[in-house]
C-alpha cells in the first residue's frame, strides 16, 4: 500500500522512550498494515484451530495472516468467535487480575461506560468472576444496535444495556466495583486502520477530546464504590488524553495508580516520560496490535459496601402463566433468574441475585435491554426472542431443531424461510442449527419453516456469492 501521510504536527509532537522507538512507531503508522486477530468465545467452550499464532496476553486470541470474509462463516454469526484487535484483548487479563487481587474473585458489578461496539465488554466478561453483572452503556444511539447484537451473540446472560451520558451515572450512587472508561479520543492509535482518523486529527481535536474525557470520568467516578477500580483507556497516544487524565483523577479524586501485570509483556511501554504513574501503552511497531493506552486507578476505600437502593414502591411483576411455563421449560437453572416485563407483551430474564440492582438501574437510567430477552406473547403463541437462541441460559435440548448445511445456513442467516422441513419435525417453534449450535428460531408450519431472525441482524450479502469460509474454530 502507499505510505500514509501523517499530520506534521502529530509527528513533531510524538514522543515515546527514545528516537529509535519513536521511529519504529511512526514507520509502522505510516506504512504498516493493521493486524487482524480473533478471540474464541470461552463461555461457549470454543477453541481456535491449532495453526494460528496466539496473542501473547490472551491464550484464546490469535492472529490471522490476512482478513477473511467473516460474513461467509456461520460460526462468526453464531458468536463463537469475535473479531477484535489484539491490543484490546488485554482487557480480559486486566479484569481477571483485578478481580483476583482486589475482590477475591467474588461476583462483581461492572460498568462499561463507553461500550459500543461491545468488544471490550465481551473481553471484560471473560475476565470477570462467575455470577458478575455487567452494565454496558453507550451514549450514541446510532451505535446501540451493534452493542446489543454483539453482546447477545456472545451469550452471557447477565448484561444490562443502557443509553445514557456520563452525568446520569453520577446520580445513581456508588454501585459498581469496576468501572471501565474506554473514552472517545483523537484516534491516533487507529491511523493504520482508519484513514478518517488521519484526516480528522488536529491539535484542537486533542484538546476537545481531553475536555470530554474529563467530563466522562467525573460523571462515572461517583458510581464507583470505595475501594473500587476504574480502568481508563483510549486508542490514542497523546499524553493530554492519556497520562494527564490519569493525573487529573489522582489530583482531583484521590485515585491511586495501580500497576498491571500485563505491562511486563515485551513491547508494552509504561507511562510517557515525565509522568510518575503506572500505565500501559500498546504502540504499533512495538507490539503486534493497534494503539491502546490503559491505566487502572483505585478509589479510596471508605469501607462502604456497594450501594443498592431498594425501591420501596416496587410492585411485584405479574407474569402470565404461559410465559413462566415457557421459561421453566427452556431455561437452564431457571430458579437463578426472575422474569420481568420488558414491554407491553414482552419479557426478559435477569439474575435473581442482582434483581434489586437491576430494578434500580431500570428506575434511574435509560435501559435498552435487561438480561436475556425471553419471549413475546402474540395471541396464543409464545414467540421466543432471537437473543435467547444465543444465550447460555437457553437449554438447547428442550427445542426441536433443523440441522442445516453451509448453503442453507447462509440462506437462513440472509433472512430466508426454510423451504425443506424434515419429516416428523413438530410444528411450532424450532431452532435452526449449524454444526449442532443454534443460529436462531424458525416456526415450522408444515411445508416450510418461517424465519424469525429480525432484518436488522440478517446477512446483507448474497449468500450464493460468498467464498468458502475460512475455518477458524475446532468443531
Amino acid at each position: 500500500m502507499s505510505q500514509r501521510k501523517l499530520p506534521s504536527e502529530f509527528i513533531e509532537d510524538f514522543n515515546t522512550y527514545g528516537p529509535a522507538e519513536a521511529e519504529k512507531v511512526l514507520k509502522s503508522l505510516a506504512d504498516g498494515e493493521p493486524s487482524v486477530a480473533v478471540r474464541a468465545n470461552r463461555l461457549k467452550s470454543i477453541e481456535l484451530v491449532d495453526n494460528l499464532e496466539t496473542v501473547p496476553w490472551l491464550d484464546s486470541g490469535a492472529y490471522l495472516s490476512e482478513r477473511p470474509m467473516f460474513a461467509a462463516d456461520p460460526a462468526w454469526h453464531q458468536g463463537l468467535y469475535y473479531v477484535q484487535d489484539a491490543s484490546s484483548m488485554a482487557f480480559t487479563a486486566i479484569v481477571a487480575e483485578l478481580s483476583a487481587k482486589y475482590f477475591d474473585n467474588k461476583p462483581l458489578r461492572y460498568l462499561d461506560s463507553c461500550a459500543a461496539p461491545g468488544g471490550k465488554t465481551i473481553a471484560a466478561i471473560e475476565g470477570l468472576p462467575a455470577g458478575s453483572i455487567v452494565v454496558s452503556n453507550e451514549y450514541d444511539r446510532q451505535r446501540l444496535g451493534a452493542l446489543a447484537e454483539n453482546t447477545a451473540k456472545h451469550g452471557y446472560p447477565s448484561v444490562v444495556i443502557t443509553n445514557n451520558d456520563a452525568a446520569a451515572f453520577s446520580r445513581i450512587g456508588a454501585m459498581f466495583d469496576i468501572v471501565a472508561v474506554d473514552a472517545p479520543c483523537s484516534g491516533e492509535g487507529m491511523f493504520r486502520k482508519e484513514d478518517e482518523a488521519v484526516r480528522q486529527w488536529s491539535p484542537s481535536l486533542v484538546r476537545q477530546c481531553a475536555a470530554t474525557q474529563r467530563r466522562i470520568v467525573d460523571g462515572v467516578w461517583a458510581a464507583l464504590r470505595g475501594g473500587g477500580i476504574m480502568i481508563y483507556s483510549t486508542c490514542t497516544f497523546n499524553p493530554a488524553e492519556d497520562e494527564e487524565i490519569v493525573r487529573y483523577l489522582i489530583d482531583n479524586h484521590g485515585a491511586e495508580s495501580i500497576e498491571l501485570v500485563i505491562g511486563k509483556h515485551e513491547g508494552i511501554a509504561g507511562a510517557s516520560e515525565g509522568f510518575d504513574m503506572h500505565a500501559c501503552h500498546f504502540f504499533p511497531g512495538l507490539v503486534r496490535g493497534e494503539g491502546l493506552f490503559v491505566a487502572a486507578l483505585r478509589k479510596p476505600d471508605n469501607n462502604e459496601p456497594s450501594l443498592t437502593k431498594k425501591n420501596k414502591n416496587a410492585k411485584t411483576e405479574k407474569v402470565p402463566k404461559s410465559v413462566a411455563d415457557f421459561a421453566k421449560n427452556h431455561i437452564q437453572d431457571f430458579e437463578s433468574y426472575i422474569i420481568l416485563p420488558s414491554g407491553s407483551d414482552s419479557f426478559c430474564l435477569i439474575p435473581r441475585q442482582h434483581a434489586d440492582f437491576c430494578r434500580q438501574i431500570a428506575a434511574e437510567l435509560n435501559v435498552v435491554r435487561q438480561g436475556v430477552p425471553l419471549c413475546t406473547v402474540k395471541g396464543k403463541d409464545i414467540v421466543p426472542s432471537w437473543q435467547l437462541a444465543y444465550s447460555l441460559a437457553f437449554d438447547t435440548s428442550t427445542t426441536a431443531s433443523i440441522e442445516l448445511d453451509l448453503a442453507s445456513a447462509l440462506h437462513y442467516l440472509h433472512g430466508e424461510s426454510l423451504s425443506e422441513v424434515p419429516d416428523g419435525l413438530p410444528r411450532g417453534f424450532v431452532t435452526a442449527n449449524y454444526k449442532g449450535r443454534p443460529m436462531g428460531f424458525a416456526k415450522n408450519i408444515g411445508r416450510r419453516a418461517n424465519n424469525l431472525l429480525p432484518p436488522a441482524i440478517a446477512l446483507r450479502l448474497d449468500p450464493d456469492k460468498l467464498p468458502s469460509p475460512t475455518i477458524l474454530i475446532k468443531n
